[in-house]
This record gives C-alpha cells, sequence and structure tokens, in this order.
C-alpha cells in the first residue's frame, strides 16, 4: 500500500491512554511522501465528525459529511494500524491543513 500526504486513511488508533482519540477513524497523512516511502510509520492527524470550531481544527467535507481534521491530535503510528484508504483532501483543504499546520507549530 503506497501512503501519500494528505490521503485520508483509515486508521485503528486503539489502544489509547486518557484524552487521546480512540477507535477506528478516518485520520489525514501529515508526513512527507518521501518518509512514507522510507519508514515503517506515519504521521497523521485524526478526523472526528464532532468538533468545536477550534483553530487547531480545520472543517471538511468527505463522505457527503462535514467533518472536522484535529491538528493538536497529530500522532505517529505504524503503518499495520492502517485499515484501508479512502480518498484524498481536496487542493483547497490541502491549503487550509498546511495554514493551520504553519500558525500552529512554525510561527
Amino acid at each position: 500500500m503506497v501512503m501519500k500526504q494528505y490521503q485520508i486513511v483509515l486508521v485503528n488508533l486503539d489502544p489509547t491512554i486518557g484524552s487521546e482519540m480512540k477507535k477506528t477513524r478516518p485520520c489525514v497523512i501529515i508526513s512527507p511522501n518521501e518518509m512514507n516511502k522510507h519508514l515503517d510509520t506515519i504521521v497523521v492527524a485524526p478526523m472526528t465528525s464532532s468538533s468545536k470550531n477550534y483553530p487547531t481544527r480545520v472543517s471538511i467535507n468527505f463522505d457527503k459529511k462535514t467533518g472536522w481534521i484535529v491538528l493538536d491530535q497529530i500522532r505517529t503510528i505504524d503503518k499495520q494500524r492502517i485499515v484501508k484508504i479512502l480518498g484524498t483532501l481536496s487542493e483547497k483543504e490541502i491549503i487550509k491543513v498546511k495554514a493551520v499546520l504553519k500558525e500552529t507549530f512554525v510561527d
């Protein structure tokens, strides 16, 4: 399975501790393609269908539903946790994700 940055993948996040997002849920691949090709791990941001409008969350429409990419819960997972590839973010959504990542972690 080839993993590409900004793909939406179904990931089994359990077991978790405390306030970490649980269950098998869609996640967006954040790590760059070069890393995804060579490492057994991948960096993802989980998605949720219920969220408040926090500055670290990007609203998207996926699978005929509104959801949020939770950029305050980014985590590194083993590729074995990935169940399947579901789709890819749109150009507009990628631009929003990049802007929030830059604002949150760089500036």
